[in-house]
């Protein structure tokens, strides 16, 4: 069982010394900074297990670096520490997601408690999810919703597909829902009592991304104190499923290549190679015959990947189908928020028809659960359909204005707009806003770098 591995962050060199000492006497691992920019950079370097964070620093306070560690990896559990004549901002940083706060002077019995639980809690957590994954719960073809002409090819091509080791390059905007149809061909073939491993290449920094998916040897580098099998070697007699594949780099894409030519990996600091028996699905948002030919993406692990091609079309290519998605995901929101809405207006089923999506998927689910829990009668009504984020009142062209009298904005604008008004609203969460607009977050540092705020 691998030794968990705690950062410790602290601008008084004493207390980090102390509490360095007693947790490493506790059996754990220990790296210690000195700030709240040191923490944000040490975890997008290393796979820490916890974080005990002090909450007033110099340089960064543990709010901020809270929320930027939020964006690099969530699932990382934060403790604060806190004078108690700061426990309100010690709630507001659990309103924000940290695990817990602990008082100063510390209480060492709590502590080794709280930490305990923590880690126990984020552990049974990703237990219950693989558990999730391991049933196709979520991955059934009969869930993918929709009776029109295009989503019945990408049916066709799932139900031809599924029962061969063909590796499958899955494309389509954000929010078709690539992650479900990877899951479909998974629990639809000869592996579906295997693992299904899913990894998101971009949320991945490049740094860690090699140990990520081969492993490494303990003592390969900085915090690697025991060796840890990596996400192929994890995904043995089952699938794994590479999602934003477009995102990864030049060095990385010929280490993957080799990979899929030998069927064999080779953890980082390590010598030995390991046979694999893995199905490999990708997916990307990206054009990649673009970055081809922009030599930023491999060629000829282009076309390794694109062995069947499963095309997603964004919603606005799937007529007829919104209602069925609408209706499906009213249920569900009005099963999780325990309201009693009877169905849709016919004004605002019209509305959800009439609008273009580009958040495809992920967006109308988005928009209908809101409506749910803003309705306040037994239908969802035309003013309660919102899109875009909570921006807007209303972005669509409304009937009761004349052309002549309607002006709208650029497009350009209209989407900066919303992009910054969003961001807003999710208190600068870069994670948090590209969801709600239904983009990746590579998109959206794209966009911001384009308006000059990033």
């Amino acid at each position: 069982m691998r030794t968990p591995y705690i950062l410790i962050v602290d601008d008084d060199d004493g207390h980090r010394t102390m509490l360095k000492t007693l947790i490493s006497g506790w059996g754990y691992n220990i790296r210690v900074v000195s700030d709240g920019d040191e923490a944000v950079d040490a975890v997008g370097e290393e796979p820490f297990d916890l974080i005990l964070m002090d909450i007033k620093m110099v340089r960064m306070s543990g709010i901020e670096a809270l929320s930027k560690i939020q964006e690099v990896n969530p699932s990382i559990p934060v403790l604060i520490m806190t004078a108690f004549a700061s426990v309100d901002t010690a709630v507001d940083a659990m309103k924000m997601g940290a695990y817990d706060y602990l008082t100063k002077p510390l209480d060492f019995e709590k502590l080794k408690i709280t930490m305990k639980r923590a880690m126990e809690h984020v552990s049974l957590k990703q237990e219950n999810m693989n558990l999730k994954e391991s049933l196709g719960e979520d991955f059934n073809r009969n869930k993918i919703l929709g009776k029109s002409e295009a989503i019945q090819k990408v049916l066709e091509v799932i139900a031809h597909s599924a029962p061969t080791e063909a590796t499958i390059l899955i494309t389509g905007e954000s929010g078709t829902g690539k992650e479900l149809a990877a899951g479909a061909i998974h629990y639809n073939s000869h592996r579906k009592n295997g693992p299904f491993v899913k990894v998101n290449c971009g949320a991945i920094t490049e740094t860690l991304i090699e140990s990520e998916l081969f492993g490494h040897e303990k003592g390969s580098f900085t915090g690697a104190h025991k060796q840890k099998d990596g996400k192929f070697v994890q995904a043995q007699h089952g699938t794994i499923f590479l999602d934003e594949i477009g995102t990864m780099a030049l060095n990385m894409q010929t280490k993957l290549l080799r990979v899929l030519e030998d069927r064999k990996v080779v953890r980082v600091g390590g010598d030995r190679e390991i046979p694999l028996d893995v199905r490999i699905i990708a997916a990307t948002n990206e054009k990649l015959e673009a970055l081809v030919a922009e030599n930023k993406f491999r060629e000829d692990l282009y076309y390794r990947l694109n062995v069947v091609n499963v095309y997603l079309p964004p919603l606005r290519e799937r007529e007829g189908d919104i209602p069925i998605l609408a209706e499906f995901f009213l249920q569900r929101a009005v099963n999780k928020n325990m309201k009693r809405i009877k169905g849709f207006s016919p004004e605002a089923m019209d509305r959800l028809v009439r609008y273009s999506w580009p958040g495809n998927i992920r967006e109308l689910n988005n928009a209908v659960e809101r409506a749910v829990i803003l309705a306040r009668g037994e239908y969802i009504e035309k003013d309660a359909i919102v899109t875009g984020g909570d921006y807007a009142e209303d972005a669509f062209f409304s009937e009761e204005k004349q052309a002549d009298e309607f002006i709208m904005e650029p497009l350009k604008a209209f989407e900066k707009k919303a992009i910054l008004k969003t961001l807003e609203v999710m208190k600068n969460n870069k994670s948090a806003t590209a969801k709600k607009l239904g983009i990746t977050r590579k998109t959206l540092h794209k966009k911001l770098k384009e308006y000059g705020f990033d």
